[in-house]
């Protein structure tokens, strides 16, 4: 299509959200492109500007900009060469015929941008194109390593995805943060919001009825420390905000190491070579068949550096920390 069309949305339609009313019409358009056309405004809702997960009503009109067809889209998607297939593959933690989970390295974003090329969504084409190329359903941040899932086919997904949003996923974030945090295991109910504009953009906590904060809540608990200056932590984010763990762990005087962004200037004076502390160990829910899933990922270089750096142990840390719940204030 290499026109602009303003399209209505149906009586059918209201309440959809805008990408997967995009899906549904142009199947072939993949979620960075979707996203791209609307962050620089080429899809409009009602002649105004418009995110993805915008929720559409009856009647309102949808700006399409010229899209690319099939073929040009499948196009955009190939060129991997033997080596990127090689080191996708060899990111592979745990793979069924419905399931696919990655060890997501620091550093490798998970979807692409305006000035990122290398990501994972380009890397599931060593899986496939069309219905066998795996299926995200959820996120890391770029600079986060870990377990990160994927449905191999769409039943599979939507299944994964709604385990996430029913809060039946059991998540495991291990940290090291400056200080101690007191007391020892608790847990933080802080809504966020998100101010700034672009690269100053960042989560910040909120009023619980200020327009646009998100309710957040996360579990933690102290698995070792290095005197008075850095603690290991486990973290359970218990929503799924953006920057959630990182935002949270600042609000209480404990920012995570090596966070360009969300780090002070207590964190900053221990946290010289290191790069971002925050490893997404484990990863429990439901298989989209049955059983359970228990995906655990090795620790990162970057987290290594930290281990060792402070004297953790890995293997003194007990493999679920939050068995028994925390104590909610």
């Amino acid at each position: 299509m290499k026109e602009v069309r303003t399209l209505i949305v149906s009586a059918g339609e209201d309440g959809v959200r805008l990408d997967k009313w995009f899906k549904r019409r142009w199947p072939h358009l993949n979620h960075i492109m979707i996203q791209k056309l609307a962050r620089s405004g080429q899809i409009r809702v009602d002649g105004a500007r418009a995110k993805p997960d915008t929720r559409l009503a009856a009647g309102s009109s949808v700006r399409v900009p010229p899209l690319p067809d099939a073929e040009e889209a499948a196009e955009k998607r190939e060129g991997l060469n033997p080596r990127d297939v090689a080191y996708a593959k060899s990111l592979v933690l745990y793979e069924d015929e419905e399931v696919l989970a990655l060890n997501k390295p620091s550093g490798l974003a998970v979807q692409g941008g305006t000035k990122t090329v290398k990501h994972v969504d380009r890397l599931l084409s060593a899986w496939g194109e069309g219905v066998d190329r795996p299926r995200l359903v959820h996120r890391l941040d770029r600079d986060t390593s870990g377990v990160l899932l994927l449905g191999k086919t769409p039943n599979a997904a939507a299944r994964l995805a709604g385990s996430f949003a029913r809060r039946k996923a059991k998540k495991i974030y291990w940290a090291i943060v400056v200080g101690n945090p007191k007391p020892v295991a608790g847990h933080i109910d802080m809504p966020l919001i998100k101010k700034g504009v672009g690269d100053r953009e960042m989560v910040i906590p909120a009023e619980p009825k200020e327009i646009g904060a998100d309710p957040a809540e996360t579990d933690y608990v102290t698995l070792g420390r290095a005197a008075h200056r850095v603690a290991w932590m486990a973290l359970q984010p218990l929503t799924g905000r953006t920057h959630q763990l990182r935002a949270h762990m600042r609000a209480i005087g404990h920012s995570i190491l090596g966070d360009p962004k969300y780090g002070d200037e207590a964190s900053a004076a221990v946290s010289e070579g290191l790069k971002l502390q925050l490893h997404a160990r484990r990863l429990i829910l439901p298989h989209p068949s049955a059983g359970m899933l228990v995906i655990e990922a090795p620790l990162s270089a970057e987290m290594r550096a930290g281990f060792e750096r402070f004297g953790f142990d890995e293997h003194e840390a007990p493999a679920d920390p939050f068995e028994h719940g925390v104590r909610r204030r």
